[in-house]
């Protein structure tokens, strides 16, 4: 389980966006996010860097937790 902080998420189209992002690295990814802590919980084999390189791609840069 990895564990990230997203500052610049605070709506349900930010949680859209950061779901497709990872989905796109890992199709069976479950992902949990917490719109009030900002924090994104992702359940998947993908690394932890390539995650975070999706996020930032997307337009969310993260730091893992």
């Amino acid at each position: 389980m990895l564990k990230f902080s997203v500052p610049d998420m605070s709506c349900g189209h930010c949680v859209g966006a950061i779901t497709k992002a990872v989905k796109e690295i890992d199709a069976a990814a479950k992902v949990d996010a917490d719109l009030d802590r900002q924090t994104v919980s992702i359940e998947t084999l993908a690394g932890a860097d390539k995650i975070a390189k999706a996020l930032d791609d997307a337009g969310y840069p993260a730091t893992i937790q």
